[in-house]
């Protein structure tokens, strides 16, 4: 019998429209991926929808969809999904909510203020800890439930909560912009909003932001609330395509999926979600895996979806080469010990640097297959070229199925 062992390797936010700055290219146009491009050659490329007409496009659906879950089907918000990952329990009536920690404007009115930075110039996940204990100490303990996670990115439980709040709008998406306009005015969000901007007044001054001040550093001086939902039901992926996987990846929101799905989710030390990760320990990571057992694994990495919403188009180029020269230099060697193996190579949305948000475009994708080779026809893969191919899977969920199951 022969063994055949499955890698995706996901590049959150890869796909771009042309950016004025990199000479109306984009990052994956310009970027050197002699890696990538070599399995592109030599395997099949082109155009998928991960994110259905009508849905949001994020994370949260883009990949539960790549995996294989119809996110009309299964999605029931994102912050639950990394409840699960943060070891939160969450009750049938509890409602889940992602609660960034960002830094605002001085301004005197809170709807005046501008988003300045909606990941709090990247806070570590020490210091944030020490706000959300604050956070929880004054607004915690009967309906609310505040619980840290990594950097920037935490957990809000509303028990007996609502979860028709009106648009509870990502702060990714108003970068630079004055938020009044984007803060939620339906009656059963009020609340929440209130708790908003009360934690202005509560962080502006506590002891970790002065210290990040005094350190020239932007400080987490509010909660941001939005991305709620109810807690998650996934099928076992094992059960649904027959393989033992695992997920690698920096988020909880990943490692949420992962978790629903029945699969393990090591962690990796120094995995942070930016370009500044520990792109060879995920590589290490996802080859221990395989090597202990597993048929599948799934590595995720952020960093050129931060580099998306950041505007940092030199940087996002550099992370997907980064990606080519250390996870692809270390995962395909581990792989060829191996009778058969498939590695398919995707984005989950578009995050593009001209409008520093996700975009819901078809995004390009490549499976390769090592005893079945063929002709792509594609010298180097980008948003264009694959789709000039031709090729275009419409139903996003049905690419697992394709890559698990067809030769």
């Amino acid at each position: 019998m022969i063994l055949v062992k499955y890698a995706v390797v996901l590049y959150d936010g890869m796909a771009d429209y042309p950016v004025p700055a990199l000479g109306g290219k984009t990052p994956m146009m310009l970027a050197k991926k002699p890696l990538f491009d070599s399995l592109a050659q030599r395997g099949e490329v082109g155009l998928v929808r991960t994110v259905a007409e009508g849905l949001t496009p994020g994370s949260d659906v883009a990949n539960l969809s790549v995996m294989g879950y119809d996110p009309k089907k299964y999605y029931t918000g994102r912050s639950p999904l990394e409840a699960v990952s943060m070891g939160v329990d969450l009750a049938e009536t509890d409602v889940a909510f992602r609660c960034n920690l960002v830094t605002l404007s001085d301004e005197a009115d809170y709807a005046q203020k501008t988003m300045v930075d909606y990941c709090a110039g990247d806070i570590s996940s020490e210091e944030a800890a020490e706000i959300i204990k604050t956070v929880q100490e004054h607004f915690g303990g009967e309906a609310f439930d505040f619980h840290p996670g990594v950097s920037y990115r935490h957990c809000m439980v509303w028990h007996r909560g609502k979860l028709e709040l009106g648009h509870m709008t990502p702060p990714h998406d108003i970068s630079g912009r004055v938020v009044g306009e984007y803060l939620s005015h339906h009656p059963d969000a009020a609340r929440l909003i209130a708790m908003m901007e009360e934690s202005y007044d509560l962080l502006k001054a506590h002891p970790v932001n002065l210290a990040r001040i005094a350190a020239g550093k932007r400080p987490a001086n509010s909660i941001w609330l939005w991305g709620q939902g109810s807690k998650p039901m996934l099928p076992s992926f094992e059960a649904t395509y027959g393989v033992k996987g695992s997920v690698i990846s920096a988020v909880d929101l990943l490692k949420g999926i992962g978790k629903c799905a029945g699969m393990d989710t090591p962690d990796v030390p120094g995995a942070t979600g930016y370009i500044d990760t520990n792109f060879k320990g995920k590589a290490q990571a996802a080859v221990n895996a395989l090597a202990s057992g597993k048929d599948f694994v799934y590595i995720h990495i952020e960093a050129p979806d931060e580099c998306g919403h950041r505007n940092e188009p030199e940087n996002k180029v550099r992370a997907i080469e980064l990606i080519d020269e250390q996870v692809l230099a270390i995962l395909l060697p581990a792989l060829e010990q191996y009778d058969d193996y498939k590695v398919m190579i995707l984005p989950d949305h578009p995050t593009p640097i001209v409008t520093r948000t996700h975009a819901g475009d078809p995004v390009p994708y490549m499976i390769y297959h090592k005893n079945k080779e063929k002709s792509s026809w594609v010298d180097s893969i980008n948003e264009e070229s694959a789709k000039a191919t031709g090729n275009f899977i419409e139903y996003g969920p049905g690419i697992m199925q394709k890559f698990l199951t067809e030769d």
